[in-house]
C-alpha cells in the first residue's frame, strides 16, 4: 500500500476537485491507496468540507486537524507519523503537480531499487514573476546551502518505510524538510514532471516565507554566515590597514589639518556596523540552538479522524 500524504491550507475551493483527482488515482492501485489529509489550521472551510465528503469516498483515509498553522513542513511531518506505508508520497492540495506521478513513485518504491524519489520540475505554468523569484531561490539555494538539490527544487516526494523512519527520527527546528530529504542520502531518483497551472485561489507560499526558508535553511545546512563573517572581518582590517597607511602619508605631508578625525569617523562606522552583523549572525546560531533545547514537538494534533473507503459496484 502506498500512503498519500497532503498537506492543506487555505485549500477549501480546491477539496471538491482535489478528491475527484484522488478517486481517479484510487482506480489505478484498487484499494492499496491511504490518503492523509493534514489541515494545517487554515482558517476557510477546509476542514469542514473535507469531514463532511471522506465518509463517502472510494479510498481509506485520515483527516488530521493541526491545533495552529505550524507550516507545510510540520504538516507533512504530522502525515507520515500517522500514514502506514510501507510506502510513502506528499503531493500538494492545488493540484498543480500531476496526480500521475504518484504511480511513477510507487512503481520505482517497489522495484526496491530505491529509497527516496523526488519529482522534479522541467517548467512551470505559472505568472511570469513568481516563475522568476522561484528560479533565483532556488539558484541561491543550489549555490549557497546544498549544490545536490535539483535546479527546481523539491515540492513532492515518495519513500518507503526506512527512509521515512530516519527522516522522523530528525526533530530539528526551523530547519527544512526539503534539506533533510537531501542530506540523509540514501538511493535516490529523479521523476521530472511539468508544473501545471494553478486552477484556482493563490498560493500560500509567498516571496516571504521563500526568504524565511531560505535563511533557516542557510543556518541549518551551511557555515556561510560564519565564513562570510569572517571575511567581512579579514576586508576590515585590510581596509582599517590601507586607511593608516594613507593617514600616514597624508600627516608627513600635510595634508590632514585635524589628524585623525575622517578616517576615525569612517573606521568606527565601518567596525560598528561590522559588529552589529556579527552579533545578530552569532544571535541567530543561538536562537536556533534554544529552540531545539526547549524540546516542544514541531506539531500538535488536535483532532484525527479515519474513514474506511466506500465499496464500489463492479
Amino acid at each position: 500500500m502506498i500512503s498519500l500524504i497532503i498537506p492543506v491550507f487555505k485549500n477549501a475551493e480546491n477539496i471538491c476537485p482535489l478528491i475527484k483527482a484522488i478517486e481517479e488515482l484510487a482506480e489505478h492501485f484498487r484499494g492499496e491507496l491511504e490518503v492523509v489529509f493534514v489541515v494545517d489550521g487554515s482558517p476557510d472551510e477546509s476542514f469542514a468540507l473535507l469531514a463532511a465528503k471522506l465518509p463517502s469516498v472510494c479510498f481509506a483515509s485520515k483527516l488530521l486537524l493541526l491545533s495552529r498553522n505550524f507550516g507545510s513542513f510540520s504538516a507533512i511531518r504530522a502525515g507520515l507519523a500517522a500514514a502506514r506505508g510501507p510506502f510513502f508520497a506528499v503531493m500538494a492540495a492545488d493540484l498543480q503537480e500531476p496526480p500521475g506521478l504518484i504511480k511513477k513513485f510507487y512503481e520505482l518504491l517497489s522495484s526496491d531499487k530505491y529509497d527516496v524519489i523526488i519529482g522534479t520540475r522541467e517548467s512551470r505554468e505559472d505568472p511570469y514573476f513568481s516563475r522568476l523569484t522561484s528560479s533565483i531561490y532556488w539558484r541561491l539555494y543550489r549555490k549557497f546551502v546544498q549544490s545536490e538539490m535539483p535546479e527546481g527544487g523539491v515540492d513532492v516526494f515518495g519513500c518507503n518505510d526506512q527512509f521515512r523512519q530516519h527522516l522522523m527520527q530528525l526533530g530539528e527546528s526551523n530547519t527544512s524538510l526539503v534539506g533533510l530529504i537531501i542530506w540523509l542520502g540514501y538511493r535516490k531518483a529523479l521523476v521530472p514532471y511539468r508544473r501545471r497551472k494553478r486552477q484556482i485561489g493563490r498560493s500560500a507560499w509567498s516571496f516571504s516565507k521563500k526568504m524565511r526558508y531560505l535563511v533557516d535553511s542557510i543556518f541549518a545546512f551551511s557555515d556561510l554566515p560564519i565564513r562570510l563573517l569572517m571575511f567581512l572581518g579579514m576586508f576590515g582590517i585590510a581596509i582599517s590597514v590601507l586607511f593608516s597607511l594613507l593617514v600616514f602619508i597624508a600627516r608627513i605631508y600635510g595634508i590632514v589639518t585635524v589628524p585623525g578625525y575622517s578616517v576615525t569617523v569612517i573606521l568606527i562606522m565601518f567596525f560598528g556596523g561590522l559588529n552589529s552583523c556579527g552579533i545578530g549572525l552569532v544571535g541567530g546560531y543561538l536562537w536556533r540552538t534554544f529552540e531545539n533545547t526547549k524540546g516542544r514537538p514541531n506539531y500538535i494534533v488536535a483532532l484525527e479522524q479515519s474513514f474506511g473507503r466506500r465499496q464500489t459496484r463492479s
